[in-house]
């Protein structure tokens, strides 16, 4: 491992609304992280009675911040309040429905330092949110994405991201419905040559059947809105991304 490790700062972001089924395991999982140099905030868009009793267990830890927001925001907009005022060397994100592997700080921030790696991810673990927790196959993204290779294939998940915050700058996630993070990463590919693959399963992605990530017309949809009127994608051009992204999706998930 790094010697620089014990310098580095990392930021967690979590943004959340009405997750109590989950939270509790997600926080947990960033606690028992072996990389201790972290803060994890926690953007709560006014969450039901169940949640906020979830949050005020963790209220006090040291290294959590909690903002509580007075209505409900999309994702992209707590994302971008938590960026906006972070100081840390890198900056992660998580889902609140979503598990870390306890080494994946540790060795994703070292994989970076010693590659000079400005933006990574890494492989994942699909469930579903069922008590038997059907496994579907591990997700192993390209060893390296560049903008163009993305828009065909947006296998970066948003919970194994961790980029340099001085790369990010003032990039923010969309005001966009949904596709906020598929924007951001774009924009982020749009400032830098390659992201990277960390190839170990260090996430376990949750399924859920009211995820917004179900509704594939949907997500299709605004992506193509999004290529169109911010990749400035042409239409053959925008064609050929979405019918690639859903071949994609098809083998990752199948056509459920």
């Amino acid at each position: 491992m790094s010697n620089n490790l014990t310098d580095v700062k990392v930021e967690i972001i979590l943004p959340n609304y009405n997750s109590e089924s989950y939270l509790s395991e997600t926080i947990d999982s960033i606690i028992n992280q072996t990389f201790k140099n972290w803060k994890l905030t926690i953007v709560d868009g006014n969450s039901n009675i169940e949640t906020q009793r979830i949050l005020k267990n963790y209220m006090n830890h040291p290294n959590i911040n909690i903002i509580k927001l007075k209505k409900k925001k999309k994702a992209g907009f707590c994302r971008n309040l938590a960026m906006r005022n972070s100081q840390s060397d890198y900056i992660a994100f998580i889902d609140s429905d979503d598990i870390w592997d306890k080494e994946k700080l540790l060795k994703q921030i070292d994989f970076m330092i010693k590659n000079n790696y400005y933006f990574t991810y890494t492989n994942y673990l699909p469930f579903t949110s069922e008590k038997n927790r059907n496994k579907l196959s591990e997700i192993k993204p390209e060893k390296y994405f560049d903008f163009d290779k993305f828009t065909k294939n947006t296998s970066i998940a948003t919970s194994t991201m961790i980029i340099k915050r001085s790369l990010i700058g003032n990039t923010k996630f969309s005001s966009t419905k949904i596709c906020e993070d598929y924007f951001f990463k774009c924009e982020i590919l749009k400032k830098v040559d390659y992201a990277y693959c960390l190839s170990e399963n260090l996430m376990k992605y949750r399924i859920r059947k009211d995820s917004l990530q179900s509704n594939k017309i949907r997500n299709l949809y605004w992506i193509w809105y999004i290529n169109k009127n911010y990749n400035k994608m042409n239409f053959f051009k925008n064609l050929l991304s979405i019918l690639c992204i859903s071949i994609n999706s098809i083998k990752k998930y199948g056509l459920k």
